[in-house]
């Protein structure tokens, strides 16, 4: 989960980069209280549904535990499976503006080659720049972040994305496939000759599962520390 569990091949048009709009913030406090209340509709969701499984979760048991009583929790959601699509959608769809604006913020000071330059009788060469660790920090560093702070919601989309609607299904696809761009793209501006476009695939996709695969299971060490053992070792896998 990117998060990610993205198809191994990009939907058409799909390019190494692109933007989006972040999503709008409601402006009356009636449109406040209620996205508060599905924000702790969706919370509470990715929480049972992590400890629970989704066929061990009820709507009742959701409503309950956000603070919102049975009939009030259909004015937010039709069914427990498109609270799940809510779910794997909305963070989705925040991962992906995360990594987009965190790319856009470094793109000034990724690496590039130096100058050509003449060698005697006429021939020219071109001095590459190594792949540069400095350059992926800032994505690894957003995206080690994003998967400390929702490791439940990580924990349901390996466990339950079939369990999607069809249209959720596709919608969180692509938006991984474009958050596996972004990552290619930066790996691209590194070094643009390392690698074909599958290849950087493969990389970062290995990259996401090394994150990915370690905040829901670690336990007895501080927080603090995994960050620091999981940016490294990310930095290290990309530039291996």
């Amino acid at each position: 989960m990117p998060m990610t569990r993205a198809e191994e091949k990009p939907p058409a048009g799909a390019g190494e980069a692109g933007g989006a709009a972040p999503p709008s913030t409601p402006g009356t406090a009636r449109d406040r209280a209620k996205a508060d209340r599905r924000a702790s509709l969706l919370a509470a969701a990715a929480r049972l549904f992590a400890e629970r499984g989704f066929d061990g979760v009820t709507l009742g048991d959701i409503g309950e535990a956000a603070g919102v009583s049975g009939p009030a929790v259909y004015r937010h959601v039709s069914s427990k499976q498109a609270l799940l699509g809510a779910i794997l959608v909305d963070v989705s769809e925040r991962l992906l503006a995360g990594g987009r604006a965190v790319a856009a913020q470094s793109a000034a000071g990724v690496p590039g080659d130096a100058p050509p330059r003449d060698l005697p009788g006429g021939e020219r060469f071109v001095i590459r720049a190594p792949a540069s660790s400095a350059a992926l920090r800032p994505l690894v560093d957003f995206h080690v972040a994003f998967a400390l702070a929702e490791a439940d919601v990580i924990r349901v989309q390996d466990r339950d994305l079939d369990r999607l609607s069809p249209d959720d299904r596709r919608t969180v696809r692509e938006l991984q496939n474009s958050y596996v761009a972004v990552w290619t793209a930066a790996l691209a501006a590194v070094d643009p000759d390392a690698e074909t476009p599958a290849e950087r695939r493969v990389r970062a996709l290995a990259c996401f599962g090394l994150i990915n695969s370690t905040p829901h299971s670690v336990r007895g060490v501080p927080a603090s520390r995994v960050r620091l053992t999981l940016t490294r070792m990310a930095l290290a896998a990309l530039t291996a």
